[in-house]
């Protein structure tokens, strides 16, 4: 078995940029620290530096994303107000993923800190599995927590209609706080 050479410096983060550009799903740091045979804080700040570049890489839940130039396709986006329990979190993103949209962050004011923002990125009920079972391995608080269950979304979807059916599924369950 030949030992597989560390990959250094800048050519690991051209490489890591190639790799995040041609990828249509999320990587993990751990399976770029893998190919490259560096460790995953390696990985951690080597995106860092390639975010300070002003290159689009996302850290969601699945893993890092290279924001690739909107499609032609038209999408529509909305902001919305909700409110609940960190234990309705699955139940509430079910719900929106449920009516086609995406979920692409979550937004609380915070007394202290002030907006803060955390992207989510989820589209279907197995990506809502992989967000929350990461926040519970992981034993993360939910950002609703710290505002007692008040936060928002922005929501995403290639037609009105899905947005529309988001939130009055949202209405229905009593998540929706509207103005």
């Amino acid at each position: 078995m030949k030992e597989e050479k560390k990959v250094f410096g800048e050519a690991r983060r051209q490489l890591i940029l190639q790799w995040l550009k041609e990828s249509t799903t999320p990587l993990t740091g751990a399976e770029l620290a893998a190919k490259t045979n560096v460790s995953r804080q390696v990985i951690v700040q080597d995106i860092s530096l390639l975010k300070a570049r002003n290159e689009p890489i996302i850290a969601t839940s699945q893993g890092y994303l290279y924001l690739k130039p909107a499609a032609p396709a038209k999408t529509y986006t909305r902001t919305i107000a909700c409110f609940h329990t960190p234990e309705q979190t699955k139940e509430e993103l079910y719900l929106l993923v449920d009516c086609g949209v995406t979920v692409k962050d979550v937004k609380i004011e915070h007394p202290v800190y002030g907006d803060l923002t955390a992207s989510i990125m989820v589209s279907n009920r197995f990506e809502v599995d992989q967000f929350i079972a990461k926040i519970n391995a992981t034993k993360s608080a939910y950002l609703l927590q710290l505002t007692d269950g008040t936060h928002l979304h922005t929501i995403e979807a290639d037609a009105t209609e899905k947005l529309d059916a988001a939130c009055r599924a949202l209405k229905q369950a009593g998540f929706l706080i509207e103005a």
